[in-house]
């Protein structure tokens, strides 16, 4: 019974975080309808409309992100292109290093999940998704790619916002 009730608990924990099975499929963000803005310590989502720059991030099956580190000005709004230029899935996912290690850990425990949030992008092999973020606190964050081992075999960047 106990581990019936913890089953739950994680099933609608993960309901409510936007996280889904998904196999291999690179999440595809839908424009269109209206929604509220969350804001994180990391920022919020960014208008489209109100890019300040692209910077293009390729992510490689050698478990590293390039560039390592990108820096932004507080309130500047960055369409950040992932480009998987390997042959296995990979992702970003902004976050604090808290969080990422906390969603790694999670990853673990739930392989095969999906990610569906703004500030995160599941990219398949040789494709490109794009994540829409303004920073609009100073501090250090970060990137990281939460597939099982990626994260552990070093798949992190980090973004000094100033």
């Amino acid at each position: 019974m106990k581990h019936a009730l913890t089953a739950i608990a994680v099933a609608l924990s993960l309901a409510s975080t936007g996280i889904y099975a998904h196999g291999d499929k690179p999440s595809v963000k839908k424009p269109g309808a209206a929604k509220k803005v969350e804001e994180k310590t990391f920022g919020r989502e960014g208008d489209p409309k109100n890019v300040s720059r692209t910077v293009k991030v390729e992510m490689a099956d050698t478990m590293r992100y390039s560039p390592s580190e990108i820096t932004v000005k507080v309130g500047e709004t960055l369409r950040i292109e992932a480009k998987n230029s390997g042959k296995s899935m990979h992702e970003i996912v902004l976050g604090t290093m808290k969080e990422l290690k906390e969603h790694s850990d999670l990853m673990k425990k739930h392989p095969g999940m999906e990610h569906d949030e703004p500030y995160m992008a599941h990219v398949g092999a040789g494709k490109t998704q794009h994540i829409v973020w303004q920073f609009t606190k100073p501090g250090e964050f970060y990137y990281g790619c939460l597939i099982p081992g990626h994260f552990e075999a070093g798949m992190i960047g980090k973004i000094i916002v100033k």
